[in-house]
């Protein structure tokens, strides 16, 4: 039987694509899929046969501003995190929530992340099934601390799993002054308790879809059976996409380039960062694949280029140097190559941490740290170090051995 599912994307491309993914596999089923998310991102939902509901708050433009790199500034203190989180989205959320509940007024399924738990206001009010989405680690667990509190791992087992219920509080208590007044004047449902709806989620076995890899999470003993994780969910270059010639060519002219981007970080000096990454890649050594810089610093060594499909271009690298996102991370991962992670903030130092624990790539790098020395040794470890890169290839192959979209697919056939 055919549904309607809405599935909500709001974010910078690394949240948008997985759900495309993933919304493009439902369409096999007869589904009709609705995809939430920024107005930019309407000619990849389109691509995949998906409809958009736009959303007005672009992160690209948040992302240009002075307060986001306030945001960068707090690394990964939660405190400041989210402190720096509601200064930045407080003032859009109340315009987002009602063109979120316009957008799944007609739905029978609900697919949305974690953050604010909207799946459990939306579908209490509309009568429909929900799930979770998970872009990292956040269900409660003893086996690792959450990726935004690693400091918690210093009291065990027990630390660990406070610092889930810990993160869970201190988002509520960021949202619930905008999520409960909404509750009453556009759901008509009462307003939720201090604890907010995390505890409740639980206690309902809400569907958890975790889109990563236990290939590169190992899935905690403790987690319930309702918390899904089957593999990444990757969205290919869309059909009859063609690479650009002059990319074509120069990747033919010479050995497997370096990739170099950090997608929506917009770091506070974008001219001084390109001369920074073009003085690293020629001490190092090697050509270079460079994203989001000026097209000027262009040469015989070093291709500047736009949007290029990261399915496409990672595996023709000889390494990935990236800002750590996750999505960006499960490309590098998936394309077998050594990947060096130089993070801003939130859950990317966790995922520097995870691609160093599995040998697929040297220990990260804070952005805030960064030299053309410390890049380009850096880039001379991913290159030359056969273990990374034997490392690299076979966690590549294992991860392209998963299907993470078709078991997603599965639990939710099951919901309704």
């Amino acid at each position: 039987m055919s549904r309607r599912v809405v599935i909500y994307a709001v974010g910078s491309r690394g949240d948008i694509q997985p759900g495309v993914a993933l919304g493009r596999e439902l369409t096999k089923r007869g589904d009709k899929v609705r995809v939430v998310a920024v107005s930019r991102y309407e000619d990849l939902v389109a691509s995949a046969g998906l409809e958009l509901s736009a959303i007005s708050a672009d992160p690209t433009q948040i992302a240009e501003s002075d307060e986001l790199q306030e945001w960068l500034a707090g690394g990964r203190n939660p405190v400041k995190f989210v402190r720096n989180f509601k200064k930045i989205l407080g003032p859009l959320a109340e315009r987002m929530l009602a063109e979120t509940y316009a957008a799944c007024t007609d739905a029978d399924l609900l697919i949305t992340p974690t953050m604010g738990f909207l799946g459990e206001h939306l579908g209490a009010r509309l009568g429909i099934p929900w799930a979770l989405v998970h872009f990292q680690p956040s269900q409660p667990t003893r086996a690792f601390p959450h990726p935004l509190i690693p400091q918690a791992g210093l009291l065990g087992k027990p630390g660990n799993r406070l610092s889930y219920e810990l993160m869970e509080l201190m988002a509520w208590q960021l949202l619930r002054p905008f999520i409960n007044p909404w509750r009453r004047s556009a759901l008509d449902l009462p307003k939720l308790p201090p604890r907010g709806p995390a505890p409740r989620a639980r206690r309902d076995r809400r569907p958890v879809l975790c889109a990563f890899s236990p290939t590169v999470v190992p899935r905690p003993a403790d987690w319930p059976s309702y918390v899904h994780m089957h593999g990444y969910w990757f969205l290919d270059a869309a059909p009859g996409w063609t690479p650009p010639a002059e990319l074509e060519s120069f990747l033919a002219a010479g050995p497997p380039p370096v990739y170099v981007g950090f997608g929506s970080m917009v770091p506070k000096d974008p001219a001084a960062t390109g001369e920074m990454i073009v003085a690293a890649l020629r001490a190092a050594g090697a050509r270079g694949v460079v994203h989001g810089v000026d097209p000027g610093l262009a040469g015989d060594d070093l291709m500047v280029v736009d949007d290029v499909p990261h399915t496409w271009l990672f595996p023709k690298m000889a390494a990935v140097v990236h800002h750590g996102g996750a999505g960006t991370t499960a490309a590098g991962l998936r394309a077998g190559v050594p990947s060096l992670v130089c993070h801003f903030f939130g859950d990317q130092p966790y995922w520097g941490e995870r691609v160093a624990a599995l040998d697929a790539g040297p220990a990260p790098l804070p952005f805030k740290e960064l030299t053309a020395e410390r890049l380009a040794a850096g880039i001379r470890t991913a290159t030359e170090t056969p273990g990374l890169r034997a490392a690299a290839r076979s966690l590549g192959k294992r991860i392209r051995a998963e299907d993470g979209i078709a078991a997603a697919r599965t639990v939710l056939d099951d919901l309704c």
